[in-house]
């Protein structure tokens, strides 16, 4: 408890020193997203980086969501909090790669998930968040999506849309795990409870739920429930939020493997040698910066 102590109140001096903020997505350990001046989502971390006047954002996060603070604030320097840390989702897809497929469906628009490289948003023509997908997909005048890169997400999306919503094969491998006998085998357990999972998950997953939701939507949606008990399906980092937000309820995860090795690399340590090197500095070429914020834009317009 000390040492914790201690390293929360050298990252408060170094915020200072840095005249910077610090901001960390739901999936991180407990003890970061607590020094964190905000905590949420892709697209809520994405809004909330837009126009900050700090000299420096310390993301506590993965890197293509540094790549979005670093695109957003070209006047701020982002520091990823853990060099290493990356998306095997946003790896599953590359330029080339896409490109291959543009070719093969000249008329579909490209939405991308955030979940990508800035090289890869800049080749395509606009970005979703699993909160905002639906959205932007029937905001796009084409009929045609091509989706990438995460096929459950996109299977989601195509079933509330009457688009034609073309799959790439990629997938989130935390969420893709959970399987529908997981789903009730533990409803068994806990009937009473509500089923919360995101759409990363496998649509026969989705079926079993209550509500496909992101990780803001279902921060949203418990406060807002009467119900007192909840089966959560997405990484186990989210139920900090809900257990701080909401003391008189229970929560449980689907399964117990519910865990994203790279999003749990950062710890407070690392955090403080990040800032007191002003290592792990992220940059976006300018030409690709350009590209990529042009299909984040028509994003964040949308939503």
């Amino acid at each position: 408890m000390d040492n914790i102590k201690q390293a929360k109140e050298k990252i408060a001096k170094l915020k200072r020193e840095l005249k910077a903020i610090i901001v960390a997505h739901n999936y991180q350990r407990p003890e970061v997203q607590d020094i964190s001046d905000f905590t949420g989502d892709s697209l809520e971390l994405a809004r909330m980086c837009v126009g900050t006047r700090a000299e420096v954002i310390v993301f506590c996060g993965v890197r293509f969501m540094a790549e979005m603070a670093a695109i957003l604030n070209p006047d701020s320097t982002v520091l990823l909090s853990h060099y290493g840390a990356s998306c095997p989702l946003a790896g599953k897809i590359d330029v080339e790669t896409l490109r291959q497929w543009k070719n093969r469906y000249p008329k579909a628009t490209v939405v991308a998930y955030v979940n990508t490289t800035a090289a890869v948003k800049a080749e395509s023509d606009i970005c979703c968040t699993s909160a905002n997908g639906v959205d932007v997909v029937n905001a796009v005048m084409n009929e045609e999506i091509l989706f990438v890169p995460d096929q459950n997400l996109g299977h989601y999306i195509s079933t509330m849309t009457s688009k034609r919503v073309i799959l790439y094969p990629g997938f989130c491998y935390v969420h893709d795990r959970i399987t529908a006998e997981q789903v009730e085998s533990t409803k068994l357990q806990y009937p009473q409870a509500r089923i919360l999972v995101h759409p990363e998950c496998r649509p026969e997953v989705i079926d079993l739920c209550d509500a496909a939701l992101s990780t803001s939507q279902m921060l949203r949606y418990v406060k807002q429930s009467n119900d007192r008990a909840f089966l959560i399906g997405t990484e186990e980092g989210t139920l900090h939020p809900l257990r701080k937000q909401n003391p008189e309820k229970e929560f449980h995860t689907i399964a117990s493997n519910f865990v994203c090795a790279d999003m749990k690399k950062t710890t407070l340590d690392i955090v403080i040698e990040t800032m007191e090197t002003r290592s792990n500095v992220i940059t976006v070429p300018g030409e690709i910066r350009d590209r990529a914020k042009q299909a984040i834009d028509r994003m964040l317009a949308i939503t």
